[in-house]
């Protein structure tokens, strides 16, 4: 409970309600990621975390008016995620083997939402706007776990290009799965009759704004120039993905395709991936709010007991059952994907693996699911989709790196990182230590001359010395001409 002071003196002032809110949030989640980064846990699970504890089932330090004031932050969130996945959609890399990731996504995506549904609707006996809305999510993976796992790793080849291209896709794919089945849980539960129209209109609104945001794309490209200052350029891409997100908002529709689709057309016109470094080095604290808040929203009291909006069984036997059956259609689903494609054996057997991590994608998807559908319904939604979300986030980033691992895509044996002569040049053998001592020398001439190891930092530096060079200039033009 939250004392008396608090009380009666955040209740007369929503302002200090308000920044004193977000000051906790972002301090506890800062504080949970010095402790899970012990455990070698990821920074979504944290947040999630930090969210429980200050809600209403422990702490209960943020308002619920806070809660319901900021039902803005999944949209922002699912933009700022959404238009950075579009940075993997280059042309240049969908050539050599879009074909066959559509296939393997298509595959793998849909016999994991088969699987979910089967399971809750047909043997859990789930009602059915929530078991269809729930099989839509499961088709989501989250990009960044992969990208983060793929990075440390320093992994290449044939797996790490076919995962992140079947990974990139497999939004778009859980995207449309999930814009045609929250129609018919709305149809469902308002108990409307289906039609093929209640499927199509959803269709026809997200390929829509597909194309606006597209258009938005374009509109990114003319505005962002190389002369624009960093301060610009960052102003410009996010007063303009805020106000793609206002208009989705206002069409009562998902801002994710299309913004994935403002990211894809600015990179392959522009060619510029600084943009994208810039605003994943500017977004981490929308990131942690949107993580945190949904959090908050967390019931903790749904898990153990039966919701009977949704049905007989207890959310925790679901959320369990769900997070086992959803890894299994996964895997399935990849295997007969690259089986149907003709890809490598390699790719065929481990590329499951690497699909399980499930975060941002679907919890932004589960808020919008939970706000459309409202009462025990959307909240039984956003406490599955949560609490595995936890789960999928402990073990995805292991199982992802055991995936590379098995698939030959990356080596922790100095002789396959380094290759060298076992021979001299008189043809004599060279020694352990020989061999040893070159490898040395050439890790340390690889080595980056700066100790900024971080990219979006990197980027971000670079582009704020740039404009700090730039003011001077103009500083002392302007000194020049008043002296002239």
């Amino acid at each position: 409970m939250l004392s008396s002071f608090q009380e009666s003196h955040l209740a007369t002032s929503p302002v200090a309600a308000t920044i004193i809110s977000i000051a906790w949030m972002l301090m506890g989640g800062f504080f949970m990621t010095r402790l899970t980064k012990r455990l070698k846990l990821p920074n979504v699970t944290s947040y999630i975390l930090t969210g429980i504890l200050l809600g209403p089932f422990c702490l209960n330090l943020i308002p619920q008016s806070f809660v319901q004031g900021t039902e803005f932050l999944p949209d922002i969130a699912l933009a700022f995620i959404a238009f950075s996945t579009g940075e993997y959609f280059q042309l240049s890399s969908l050539r050599k083997n879009g074909g066959k990731a559509a296939v393997i996504t298509v595959a793998e995506s849909l016999l994991a939402s088969l699987a979910v549904f089967l399971l809750t609707f047909c043997i859990l006996k789930l009602n059915l706007a929530f078991s269809v809305v729930l099989a839509a999510l499961a088709a989501a993976t989250a990009p960044a776990s992969t990208v983060m796992t793929i990075r440390q790793t320093n992994a290449k080849g044939d797996f790490v290009e076919t995962l992140l291209q079947v990974v990139a896709l497999d939004d778009i794919v859980g995207l449309v799965a999930y814009s045609i089945a929250i129609s018919l849980a709305v149809a469902s539960a308002s108990g409307e009759r289906f039609s093929i129209a209640g499927v199509l209109v959803p269709i026809a609104k997200n390929i829509g704004v597909f194309l606006l945001g597209g258009g938005f794309g374009f509109l990114m490209k003319l505005l962002i120039q190389k002369k624009r200052s960093t301060d610009n350029r960052l102003i410009i891409a996010i007063a303009l993905l805020f106000s793609f997100c206002g208009v989705c908002a206002m069409m009562d529709i998902s801002p994710l395709l299309g913004c994935m689709s403002m990211g894809t057309v600015y990179i392959n016109l522009s060619g510029d991936d600084k943009l994208f470094k810039q605003l994943n080095y500017f977004s981490p604290p929308i990131l942690l709010l949107f993580f945190v808040r949904s959090g908050l929203s967390f019931d903790l009291n749904a898990l153990i007991h039966p919701s009977g909006a949704v049905g007989n069984a207890p959310l925790l036997l679901v959320g369990v059952l769900y997070f086992i059956v959803r890894i299994l259609g996964k895997y399935a689903g990849a295997f007969l994907g690259c089986l149907w494609v003709k890809k490598d054996a390699k790719v065929r057997n481990f590329l499951g693996l690497a699909l399980i991590p499930q975060a941002g994608v679907a919890i932004g998807l589960a808020a919008l699911g939970a706000r459309t559908l409202g009462g025990e319904t959307g909240s039984a939604l956003q406490t599955i989709v949560l609490a595995s979300s936890v789960l999928y986030e402990l073990i995805g980033p292991a199982c992802g790196k055991l995936a590379l691992w098995l698939s030959g895509s990356y080596s922790t044996k100095i002789e396959d990182l380094v290759p060298v002569e076992e021979v001299n040049e008189k043809g004599e053998t060279r020694t352990q230590l020989e061999l040893l001592i070159e490898r040395i020398q050439k890790i340390q001439q690889e080595l980056p001359p700066r100790t900024i190891t971080e990219e979006n930092e990197q980027a971000f530096t670079a582009a704020a010395e740039e404009h700090f060079e730039a003011v001077n200039a103009r500083r002392q033009r302007h000194f020049q001409n008043r002296s002239l």
